[in-house]
């Protein structure tokens, strides 16, 4: 199925129900007076974040929402009945705004959170209200007032901890496979990747994290080439990001080369994207003897002056992945900590 990370949808509020012009007839009461009854207030739409959901792909086929009306008020000071609320249900990460303004509305990040983005009508009032010393039998009533429109965009971003980044054909989705029980294809071409995955990575049986993975960048990607920058956005919620680097097609000049090529359009992309914490992965050291790959990742290092984390790992057969992940939850619980 495409992956489906932005939607446009209108969504109507219930109109609220008119009030009611009427008068009591009872017998032995000659002069009886007004007793019309209120509208009810219209139903109100609410976004409900539902964990079930991992695309917005229904908004595809459906893209107008209409809550109940309320009902007009009847005789003997009876009120009408309210529209009942519309609640529509997207998936966790989903921001919404409104489409026409690009005004911000909310963010629905947890299970179950609602975000009320249409206000139902107010009632009418019936004649009773309008009753006076000086005006025994009013006619007057008001009708009920229309709910709220709107039109909304809404766009996902997935809730990852980290973010796994790099050129295609990088080996992302191959950690990503070995390192949770996330299954994306997998090939020996570039532009594998399509659509993001999402991985939870079980460091023990109490510590796990959630790991994204998006399409692979290419230079230019900045300015609409390739496919990763569609999904550069879904990075924004992560913690620390994983440059995924392969270290068997070139020489350590080549590879600072590609790195600085990535960092360059994260920069172009998001200034916000770029100054995450951002750890060098070494992928593939499997395919060299262990002296030689370790010689010519130092060679990068230094070329690039990097000065936090890096690590050098086989996505493929394993090594390295569980000293990785060790230390990227590690990084996590002392932030979490840091934070509370």
């Amino acid at each position: 199925m495409k992956f489906i990370d932005e939607a446009t949808i209108q969504v109507n509020a219930g109109h609220g129900g008119d009030g009611c012009a009427s008068f009591r007839r009872e017998k032995f009461i000659p002069f009886g007076g007004p007793n019309g009854g209120d509208g009810g207030d219209g139903g109100d739409v609410y976004l409900q974040a539902d964990k079930s959901l991992t695309t917005l792909v229904h908004f595809k086929y459906q893209k107008r929402y209409q809550a109940e009306r309320g009902r007009a008020g009847e005789g003997s000071q009876c009120t009408g009945r309210s529209g009942d609320d519309l609640i529509v249900q997207v998936p966790m990460g989903t921001m919404v705004y409104e489409a026409d303004t690009g005004e911000y509305l909310g963010d629905l990040v947890d299970d179950q959170q609602r975000l009320l983005v249409a206000k139902g009508g107010r009632h009418g009032l019936g004649n009773v209200h309008f009753k006076s010393s000086t005006n025994r039998a009013p006619r007057r009533k008001t009708p009920g007032q229309p709910g709220e429109q709107r039109q909304l965009r809404l766009e996902l971003r997935l809730l990852a901890d980290v973010g796994l980044l790099g050129l295609p054909n990088a080996g992302k989705s191959t950690l990503i496979r070995a390192v949770s029980k996330a299954r994306p294809h997998v090939a020996d071409y570039p532009f594998t990747t399509l659509t993001p995955n999402l991985g939870v990575v079980a460091v023990d049986q109490r510590d796990s994290f959630v790991m994204a993975d998006v399409p692979g960048l290419i230079e230019g990607a900045a300015e609409g080439s390739g496919l990763g920058i569609q999904f550069l956005k879904h990075l924004k919620r992560t913690h620390v990001l994983l440059h995924l680097v392969d270290i068997t097609s070139q020489d350590d000049d080549a590879i600072v080369q590609d790195i600085h090529l990535i960092e360059n359009e994260l920069k172009k992309f998001s200034e916000e994207i770029y100054q995450k914490p951002r750890w060098l992965v070494f992928n593939k050291v499997d395919q060299f003897i262990a002296a030689e790959a370790e010689a010519m990742i130092r060679k990068v290092v230094q070329a690039l002056q990097w000065r936090v984390p890096y690590f050098m790992v086989s996505a493929l057969s394993g090594a390295g992945t569980q000293e990785l992940c060790k230390a990227v939850m590690g990084y996590l619980s002392e932030e979490t900590a840091s934070v509370e």
